[in-house]
């Protein structure tokens, strides 16, 4: 049996963790191959937090490393130690028959999985060739270790654990790396997150994060009793992760899609949005703004500042935009308006302020 065909059969078996779908990791980065061929020609791509046993983003660079022109490819695994306790040790297929092999080092120590020459001499290099060794270390991307392997590399590509998605992210911009991380699209809303999208310096992947993402679970995974979503996908459990999306500096066409828009008049009259056509638009009490709660009722014809939620950012292109700020008001505290009815002051989730770029003729730093 060929050792990608066992790299299958061992990864349907490992269940402790969750896992990208194949087909989700080739929709994103087809988006960045459309926009530039050559957007991984000559680079050495680092997937850390990874396992080539069990993980699809191994595979997918793995499998067409010669058809982007890759010059290197490193993955490297957590320690088993690192994990809960209640998640039994499974001796990988790189260990069994291994002479690399050692027992002291299973479980205590990460692996390394680095692929970058024809292996076995079949005039190809692809997921046969990955050659392993065990890590000095347990493999957290913390480490000296994995920190050396980052500077090293130009593209970093993983997903993170969620719990970690802050530290994760400071690690990588800390060199200016190219990246491409999952992350939940409430990440936006870091402090740590939302300087870098209005400096143009990370921005959301081109996958539409309203649609959700499937992750292959264990079998044992309990669902929420309000779970409603797919259970089994290609005859494998999984669980749909909604606001799950991609932050990236690594450009796309999507990106570059501007956004069809309706004058003030017309939303007000026409909008799918009953608030709008009812009650217009509400100027900000702490901001000479108008807050605009969907993003396709976003005015074509206002000059001044709009108040948008954070899923706009799934549809900013900084050719038809300017981030102006991160909601707050002038008087920094949170954006707020006063609601015509009620005359009760409302403080929208989260607001984007932005103005059309065209019509920005100030400093807004």
């Amino acid at each position: 049996m060929p050792k990608n065909a066992n790299l299958h059969n061992a990864k349907k078996a490992k269940n402790d963790e969750f896992y990208t779908q194949y087909v989700d990791i080739e929709k994103e980065m087809n988006a960045y191959l459309e926009y530039n061929p050559d957007v991984f020609k000559d680079k050495t791509i680092l997937l850390p937090c990874d396992d080539p046993e069990w993980s699809n983003f191994t595979k997918y660079f793995a499998q067409n490393f010669e058809r982007f022109g890759l010059k290197k490819l490193i993955s490297t695994s957590y320690a088993a130690d690192s994990k809960p306790e209640d998640i039994p040790y499974q001796l990988t297929l790189f260990e069994m028959n291994s002479p690399k092999y050692d027992k002291k080092k299973t479980r205590s120590h990460g692996k390394i999985f680095i692929l970058e020459r024809d292996v076995n001499k079949d005039k190809k290099i692809n997921i046969d060739d990955l050659e392993w060794e065990y890590l000095k270390g347990d493999g957290d991307f913390r480490s000296k270790e994995i920190t050396k392997l980052r500077d090293e590399s130009d593209i970093i590509v993983t997903n993170p654990p969620f719990s970690l998605f802050r530290e994760f992210l400071l690690w990588v911009t800390e060199k200016r790396k190219q990246f491409c991380l999952i992350g939940n699209m409430n990440a936006i809303t870091y402090r740590e997150v939302f300087p870098l999208i209005k400096a143009n310096r990370l921005w959301l992947g081109a996958t539409n994060f309203n649609v959700g993402m499937y992750f292959y679970v264990p079998d044992n995974f309990v669902y929420a009793p309000s779970y409603k979503f797919d259970r089994e996908r290609n005859g494998r459990k999984v669980n749909r992760v909604p606001g799950t999306c991609w932050y990236t500096n690594i450009d796309h066409g999507r990106r570059h899609e501007p956004l069809p828009l309706m004058t003030m008049a017309d939303n007000i009259k026409f909008s799918r949005h009953k608030e709008i056509r009812e009650h217009g638009y509400y100027e900000y009490d702490n901001y000479d703004a108008i807050e605009v709660p969907f993003t396709d009722a976003i005015p074509s014809d206002y000059a001044k500042g709009m108040g948008v939620p954070i899923s706009f950012l799934d549809k900013y292109n900084p050719d038809q935009f300017v981030i102006i700020k991160f909601r707050k008001g002038s008087d920094n505290k949170d954006l707020c308006y006063t609601d015509k009815q009620t005359n009760k002051q409302i403080f929208p989730y989260f607001r984007i302020l932005i103005k059309h770029k065209e019509q920005n003729n100030e400093n807004n730093s």
